[in-house]
């Protein structure tokens, strides 16, 4: 059995999703033979992934998303492969208070973190974005690698999406010279563009916090910084607006690939190929996936998606876990699953299922195994 499931959000890490799902399998069948790889999709737990692979832990104190020092954690392997989460310097969970800084929050703790796997021996780096608390296009990153934002005074521009209305200039030629070596691999699931009706702000502003001014505000703006962009390196800055993965965590896509020529890769596809899923796959009879909302987002590169997909070409059955299902059955086959468990078909309550997601993962696991292993 290989268990390959993504975090509950909220209530379990991947790790323990695969550590409750153990214990309600040997529960009905004793002494199985189990294997996990906590995978992640590029989101926030792609660290925590990369620690459980077997990747060395490393802290940096960096700039949070409005400005306040923020410890953030990335990943290292002794091949030089790094995994940088940008939610672990400019995510959500570090605004203060959970008060939203729409127009002003910043990636350049992202660009910090960055330096800091390079300082650490980083040659190759797997950069996981999402969970932003940030819309600034990723220049506040772009700027902490060394690369220069100037109003019409020659002053560089304020912190955060807003303040790239006043852009002027932008000068790459100062980014550290070691990203040019090193190769960088933007793993997201999400396919947006910078701007537009499905850009960064319009579709994942309000969820950072801007209201329809605001959202307004942000579109003009990145706009704006892809023009001067363009002018400062030419037609790929126009392009790379228009690409797929450019509106991944408030336009920090956008950022990687104009400035550090970084490479779009589906995340879960990245973090399977890093995790060493294939080869826990080649050994594998049957497959469990999961995540705390089975829903439509799901279907569209999410962890259980690209794993059931991996175990249906090497010819596996794949059930999965969740904590909620909103998939109709049909949608399952579709996406190779051939049945979900749900912890809310065990507890009804919602706050009660989160804060027993544990006990009730064990039981689904449980009747999981009677279902299809006794």
């Amino acid at each position: 059995m290989l268990i390959a499931a993504d975090k509950f959000k909220g209530s379990l890490t991947a790790v323990e999703v695969a550590e409750h799902v153990t214990a309600g399998l040997r529960r009905a069948v004793p002494g199985l033979d189990v294997a996990a790889v906590p995978v992640a999709d590029g989101g926030d737990g792609t660290v925590a992934a990369a620690l459980a692979a077997g990747f060395t832990r490393h802290e940096a104190r960096v700039t949070g998303p409005t400005g306040i020092p923020v410890t953030a954690t990335f990943a290292l392997r002794a091949d030089g492969t790094a995994v940088v989460e940008m939610a672990e310097a400019s995510g959500l969970q570090h605004l203060p208070g959970g008060v939203f800084a729409p127009l002003t929050a910043t990636t350049y703790g992202t660009g910090e973190l960055l330096l800091a796997a390079l300082d650490a021996g980083a040659t190759s780096i797997v950069f996981g974005v999402g969970g932003s608390a940030t819309t600034d296009g990723g220049a506040g990153m772009l700027a902490a690698l060394g690369a220069r934002f100037l109003d019409a005074d020659g002053e560089p521009v304020g912190p955060g999406g807003g303040p790239l209305r006043e852009l002027a200039t932008a000068d790459l030629s100062g980014l550290d010279p070691r990203l040019a070596r090193t190769e960088i691999v933007l793993a997201s699931d999400v396919d947006n563009p910078l701007t537009g009706p499905k850009g960064a702000p319009a579709v994942y502003g309000p969820q950072k916090g801007a209201g329809e001014d605001d959202v307004a505000t942000l579109d003009a703006a990145l706009a704006h910084y892809a023009e001067v962009l363009e002018r400062a390196v030419g037609p790929k800055a126009a392009e790379y607006a228009l690409a797929p993965g450019a509106g991944a965590a408030g336009g920090i896509g956008y950022g990687a690939l104009v400035g550090l020529d970084a490479a779009f890769r589906p995340g879960i596809d990245v973090m399977l190929d890093v995790l060493g899923f294939g080869p826990a796959l080649a050994k594998a009879t049957f497959v469990i996936t999961g995540e705390g909302s089975l829903d439509e987002q799901t279907l569209h590169g999410k962890a259980p998606a690209g794993v059931a997909a991996a175990a249906r070409a090497a010819g596996l059955d794949v059930v999965a876990v969740c904590g909620r299902l909103q998939l109709p059955q049909e949608a399952l086959d579709r996406a190779g699953i051939r049945r979900a468990y749900a912890l809310t078909d065990l507890e009804s309550d919602p706050a009660r299922c989160m804060a027993e997601a544990g006990p009730l993962l064990e039981r689904a696991a449980e009747s999981l195994a009677r279902d299809f292993l006794v």
